[in-house]
């Protein structure tokens, strides 16, 4: 494979503070050579309403400035996770706004809605943005993460094209030891008409596994899907495929075609250099191998060409760290950081450094769309590697200048460790996130939960319900109706158990003995005379 000569810069940045505002999983966006943060730590506070930061870089040190919402945007939840492009109304055009779909809630949640984000103040005090909501139909994408979004243009007409990601198990084929497990979403390629907003998919041959943690690169009316990993086989493919729009007067016609010179890879980074290269950075090749080759990309005409680059001098911290993280922040430059060494004073304290790929030129006429899922779960909170999402970014939110008139009380987040399993589902609930420990064998780091059917359906956890680990079993395994205690008036199939009181068994009552027979003394004293004769 032929080598680029091309030479990249690892610059060393220094924070100022140990804020866990902002964990694994939100985006880097770029305005006009501005890059804001989206995506952060729990739901918005008055100190910042938004979720939404400028990323602020100067003289090496790393700063924030929280930026504000139009009075007539939509409320936009700190999604984690979504899959995101930009969308220009021309090819030349210097005005654009972000596609946001999907993500997850600082619940766990996980959102089916489409935001279009775009900026309309520019002012350096005060960045102001406007958010809507789009209302789809037809074929609408179920709620899901760490998939790829991106627009392509033909005959003069163009289409969103949304592809991959996870999505939790369906309710009703959910059991209890794993009620939110994460699954693949059908590999099925979504064509979306945000003009009359409707949602089209098609299944191609081709697409066999669903991927997730891909690299997507749009040009024209072809998108290139590469790497992204598999929960069902476990592998992160090595195809590179090759998915064509046409958009004729009628249907859409959509095909792919599977080319030679994949790559390995999930959870990389790509970052835009030029007009038709880009540079894929960093990921896994495996759940325990960081991939610390780099390659450029070479889009030409229909071609597509991948060769290797030369890597920059990664520092020995880099080199020995067992997971890293980043994010592209636009113009050739990606954002990395590694975990901190526990020797430090602060313990979640991170290294984070800007890779400089080159001077990115400018845009020409036609429009190139990158979108790289490498956001991830917390490493803190899921297994070490699991399934690539352990790539991503993690800065920590420094002191804002001292002149500004908005700052961000980081005291003021509210403590978000009740949330997913951690609910009160009754009002005698007694599962605490302090004090739990394992009830049921099935249990490993988590209280086992049951779904209740009363209504929309409600989950509650099976302890506190007062359920014997066998009849957890069997609610698990049977396709039966279950309602709590609450709701077990409306039971009509399996009745709650309730719970049973041991009985306590009445004591035996002695057995009465008998009185002696009393003798006269003259026939005691004649009976002890022949006993001793």
């Amino acid at each position: 494979m032929a080598q680029s000569t091309d030479k990249m810069s690892l610059q060393m940045v220094s924070t100022a503070s140990n804020s866990s505002l902002l964990q694994p999983g939100f985006s880097l966006l770029n305005f006009d050579e501005h890059v804001f943060l989206f995506g952060q730590k729990g739901w918005p506070k008055r100190s910042c309403p938004t979720g939404v930061f400028l990323l602020d870089i100067k003289q090496n040190e790393l700063k924030m400035k929280p930026a504000f919402f139009s009075k007539d945007s939509c409320y936009l939840p700190p999604l984690r996770y979504p899959a995101l492009c930009t969308l220009r109304s021309d090819a030349r055009a210097d005005e654009y706004q972000y596609i946001i779909h999907g993500g997850k809630t600082p619940n766990n949640d996980l959102s089916d809605k489409t935001y279009f984000m775009s900026l309309v103040n520019k002012a350096s005090k005060k960045m102001t943005f406007q958010c809507i909501e789009k209302d789809l139909g037809g074929d609408v994408p179920e709620a899901r993460y760490g998939h790829t979004i991106n627009v392509v243009h033909s005959r003069g007409k163009s289409v969103t094209v949304l592809f991959g990601g996870r999505s939790y198990t369906p309710l009703a084929q959910r059991t209890t030891e794993k009620w939110n497990s994460i699954v693949d979403c059908l590999p099925s390629v979504f064509l979306i008409d945000f003009e009359f907003g409707c949602c089209t998919s098609y299944l191609l041959p081709e697409l066999q596994d669903g991927l997730s943690f891909h690299v997507s690169i749009a040009r024209g009316d072809t998108i290139y899907i590469l790497g992204g990993h598999s929960l069902q086989n476990n592998t992160r493919s090595p195809n590179l495929y090759k998915i064509k729009i046409d958009l004729p007067l009628g249907s859409p016609a959509v095909t792919c075609t599977v080319l030679p010179g994949g790559i390995s890879v999930s959870s990389a980074i790509v970052t835009q250099i030029s007009d038709t290269e880009f540079v894929l950075v960093g990921g896994y090749h495996s759940d325990s191998q960081k991939r610390l080759a780099c390659n450029t990309i070479v889009l030409e005409d229909s071609k597509i060409e991948i060769v290797e680059s030369v890597s920059p001098e990664w520092t020995p911290d880099i080199k020995h760290c067992r997971t890293w993280f980043g994010c592209d922040m636009g113009k050739g430059s990606v954002l990395l950081g590694i975990p901190g060494a526990n020797k430090q004073i602060i313990p979640d304290a991170n290294y984070f450094y800007i890779l400089r790929c080159k001077e990115a030129e400018e845009d020409k006429e036609e429009e190139l769309i990158i979108c790289s899922q490498t956001s991830s779960e917390d490493p803190g909170d899921s297994t070490p590697f699991e399934d690539s999402e352990e790539f991503c970014f993690s800065a920590e939110a420094n002191s804002f200048d001292a002149d500004d008139a908005d700052t961000y009380n980081e005291d003021d987040e509210e403590d978000e460790s009740e949330t997913g399993y951690w609910i009160t589902c009754c009002a005698s609930c007694n599962i605490d996130i302090n004090t739990w420990v394992p009830f049921y064998s099935t249990e490993l780091n988590k209280p086992a939960m049951i779904l209740c059917s009363s209504g929309a359906g409600h989950w509650v956890h099976a302890q506190c319900m007062d359920l014997s680990e066998t009849m957890l079993l069997r609610l698990s395994e049977a396709n039966v109706k279950y309602f709590c205690n609450k709701h077990v008036d409306l039971n009509k199939g399996l009745q709650t158990p309730q719970k049973v009181m041991c009985l306590k068994k009445p004591p035996m009552k002695p057995l009465r003995k008998k009185k002696a027979m009393k003798l006269p003394t003259s026939t005691k004293k004649s009976f002890l005379r022949r006993l001793f004769e």
